[in-house]
């Protein structure tokens, strides 16, 4: 994948020095998702597995909303005729938008404003980190259609994310969480105002991007890995992810920078 000339059917796409930034972009319906959407949402993170010119990630709606989830009339509606066959091939699909998100070695930062429900909420919740602005309402609307909270893997992330009973009560009742109680919750990593929701997030995939991205990327891995393993798994495999760590180039010119008294310049290599 060339993330210069990469041209989504779907979605809106730039790159520029090492930030690529995905805009969902359907303003007038407040960004919904399909089934074509979702799909190339999935394929896109899997490639970024291999761009490595893309170094960081950002997410975002057009238009003062993120995204109203799965599309109503696109969505909600054809699947009411399938059968148990089709529903599980969409479930498993959509499941696999969240697999390629945490799979993907950048940093993916959300940039969160105004509606931000249903799927829109999990593809947030996929992402590493969210900035948000005063006016966002994010929802995990699943229970209000007659569906379960375990979407996507909510019931797997989100408690990790704001704790078990704060995820309990957005699963099972639907209702919205404001912008200060995902701030005060950890599920909003800060909140900005509207008109710099962007920018800021721009300044901190800059940042990341500017960091040691190969470095960035196991950090990731073991974020994802060490959910479901014991301490002292855990503390192995944090040394044998931190001695490759070492073995980088990165981590040589961190020193030598430190030795020489200036900034060092990371090449993710």
């Amino acid at each position: 994948m060339n993330p210069d000339t990469y041209r989504p059917s779907h979605f809106r796409w730039s790159h520029a020095a090492g930030v690529a930034t995905v805009t969902l972009d359907r303003p007038e319906r407040k960004n919904p998702l399909t089934f074509e959407s979702y799909a190339e949402l999935r394929d896109l993170f899997r490639q970024l597995v291999y761009t490595r010119q893309v170094k960081a990630v950002i997410v975002a709606g057009a238009g003062g909303n993120f995204s109203s989830g799965g599309d109503v009339h696109e969505i909600i509606g054809p699947l009411t005729e399938r059968d148990m066959p089709g529903l599980l091939e969409f479930t498993r699909m959509t499941g696999d938008l969240v697999k390629a998100m945490r799979a993907c070695p950048q940093p993916i930062v959300a940039a969160l404003d105004g509606v931000c429900v249903g799927a829109g909420a999990i593809v947030a919740m996929a992402s590493d980190m969210r900035l948000a602005t005063p006016r966002t309402k994010t929802a995990f609307l699943f229970t209000r259609v007659g569906l379960a909270g375990c979407d996507m893997g909510a019931c797997a992330i989100l408690p990790r994310i704001i704790g078990q009973g704060r995820a309990s009560e957005l699963l099972f009742t639907g209702r919205v969480m404001t912008a200060e109680e995902g701030e005060r919750w950890g599920f909003h990593n800060r909140l900005v105002e509207a008109e710099r929701l962007i920018e800021e997030a721009e300044v901190l995939a800059r940042g990341l991007a500017d960091g040691p991205t190969f470095a960035h990327g196991i950090t990731k891995t073991q974020l994802n890995m060490e959910w479901a393993v014991s301490l002292e798994t855990a503390i192995e495999m944090e040394a044998q992810a931190q001695a490759i760590c070492m073995a980088t180039n990165d981590f040589r010119r961190a020193f030598e920078a430190f030795a020489a008294k200036r900034s060092p310049e990371f090449r993710g290599d």
